[in-house]
């Protein structure tokens, strides 16, 4: 490995998580770079995101992806003005995907302002019809051995259930029916684990297929993506991603393949990556074992404008 390859940076843009409207708000009117972000969202749907994500009382919804989004190409656009980021390569795990077309120019930011919103209504109509019941529930310190069991078990009562994400040792998402889950919850503690949060509705499942369907023949075609001008590892294999039609396939690929984290963190330390800036509102992938010692970690968004870098 030579020595500019040991010095690569990678931009990674986190997922979402829970999130109150007090720090979001707060982040939103506060940051400068926030504040100029949520402009061009506003001028691209033609509402008010803030006046909808005050009045929203659902972690997921329209206004809150399109908060999440806004935040994290303001973090970025912090992490470029104040650290003098200049990345090699980009990820985007889970939801994070979106901040990273628009900040690689696959599609302009308006242009993935309003893809974010059609794909929150389509998804909303999806699981209004399809898969009523269905969580995501992530969990950690449980074995992979004790955790088959735990789904064999599952299984044989004829329950249906999908990995939604593999994050690290022990660290798993796993999507199920909301009447099994409080057993499941009970059934991971009993292995030594511990139970994190539950998102609903369910991501990232294989039996969403018609989901991906739907995204793929009535939403995408709208847009033109680009060739992305960053190489983006994709977040379900860890695949180097350098055309458009690889970026199209990864925005599809989110809603019914499962997030796989080691992979990712495989192929930027292959590439050479040593530093990595996690842009955006992130409480997890900064945290993460397999990130702290494998990079030095800066991360900047909400609530962390001063945290020094993590070096490894």
């Amino acid at each position: 490995m030579t020595a500019s390859e040991q010095t690569k940076t990678a931009i990674v843009f986190p997922g979402m998580g829970p999130s109150g409207f007090s720090e979001v708000g707060r982040f939103l009117t506060l940051d400068p770079f926030a504040r100029k972000r949520l402009a061009e969202a506003d001028e691209a749907l033609g509402y008010s995101v803030f006046d909808r994500l005050r009045d929203s009382e659902d972690d997921y919804s329209e206004a809150t992806q399109i908060a999440f989004l806004v935040n994290s190409m303001a973090s970025a656009d912090r992490a470029e003005q104040e650290h003098g980021l200049v990345p090699d390569l980009c990820a985007g795990p889970s939801f994070g995907q979106k901040a990273a077309a628009a900040y690689v120019s696959s599609l302009p930011f308006p242009e993935v302002v309003r893809l974010t919103a059609e794909l929150a209504r389509c998804e909303h109509a999806y699981f209004a019809e399809e898969y009523q019941d269905a969580v995501t529930h992530t969990f950690v310190r449980t074995p992979r051995e004790k955790l088959t069991e735990i789904l064999a078990e599952l299984g044989e009562r004829g329950e249906w259930y999908d990995y939604s994400g593999y994050l690290d040792d022990g660290f798993f998402m796993v999507s199920l029916r909301e009447p099994e889950l409080e057993w499941f919850k009970k059934a991971i503690s009993q292995a030594g684990g511990y139970s994190m949060y539950t998102m609903v509705p369910a991501v990232h499942a294989p039996a969403f297929a018609e989901l991906r369907r739907r995204a793929a023949e009535e939403i995408l075609p709208k847009y033109d993506i680009l060739d992305p001008k960053l190489p983006v590892v994709t977040d379900q294999d860890g695949t180097v991603v350098t055309t458009a039609d690889g970026l199209r396939t990864m925005l599809l690929d989110t809603f019914d393949l499962p997030i796989h984290w080691p992979k990712v963190v495989d192929t930027l330390k292959g590439a050479g990556v040593s530093k990595m800036f996690i842009t955006g509102p992130d409480n997890l992938f900064h945290r993460l074992d397999r990130t702290k010692s494998n990079f030095e970690v800066v991360t900047v968004g909400p609530g962390k404008r001063s945290r020094p870098p993590r070096k490894r």
